[in-house]
């Protein structure tokens, strides 16, 4: 009969998954086992250039290229894709760790706060998800539906670095707090470039 794993063990393993997913989201374009296009390649490379953190904007999109090809209206919906995908996951983990195993009351506290900031934000993606959809369906007034998606990615962003301030100045394990917030960063840091590459799309619609 397997014995049950002690709390120590059991953050401990989260903590492995988390920077697994971390890793897996970081280094996935450059284990491709395809050529990307050269040309949507380029592109995203360029548009890329106009973000915040344009390495982890290339790398995330550069696998996609030979969806978005030279498509700014494809690159901003995939960049919201790619987004969502990273905020889900690490909501989800989140949830486990907020459940207290090995945590300390604060620690949990501030777990539980944090899945919800997250998974606010992770409600606001779809929502944009769905309006990109029906921008790319030429269904309804293009600048309405463009001003609600920048209203939900923004309000996504302040959400997730809700979520990580929350981690400032707590007495949280050293190594969770390391990881947790790092992953985070991350979704925040993928949101902010979806937003960039969502305005660039706009203007360059007009």
């Amino acid at each position: 009969m397997e014995s049950p794993l002690s709390p120590k063990s059991f953050v401990t393993l989260l903590l492995i998954s988390l920077c697994a997913t971390f890793y897996i989201d970081s280094t996935f374009a450059a284990a491709g086992v395809r050529p990307l296009p050269k040309v949507g390649t380029e592109y995203i490379r360029t548009s890329c250039r106009e973000t915040t953190y344009p390495r982890l904007c290339f790398s995330s999109l550069s696998v996609h290229a030979n969806t978005i090809q030279t498509s700014p209206q494809l690159l901003a919906a995939t960049a919201l894709n790619v987004t969502l995908s990273s905020a889900k996951a690490t909501s989800a983990i989140m949830s486990r760790l907020s459940l207290g195993h090995g945590l300390k009351p604060r620690e949990v506290s501030a777990m539980k706060d944090c899945v919800e900031e997250l998974s606010e934000s992770v409600d606001e993606l779809r929502r944009s998800i769905g309006e990109m959809s029906r921008v790319r369906g030429r269904r309804g007034d293009f600048k309405l539906m463009i001003n609600d998606i920048q209203t939900w990615v923004s309000a996504a962003l302040t959400d997730e670095n809700t979520c990580s301030d929350g981690f400032q100045g707590k007495a949280l394990n050293g190594n969770l707090k390391t990881v947790v917030r790092g992953r985070i960063v991350n979704v925040a840091q993928l949101t902010s470039n979806a937003l960039a590459l969502i305005n660039r799309y706009a203007l360059v619609h007009g």
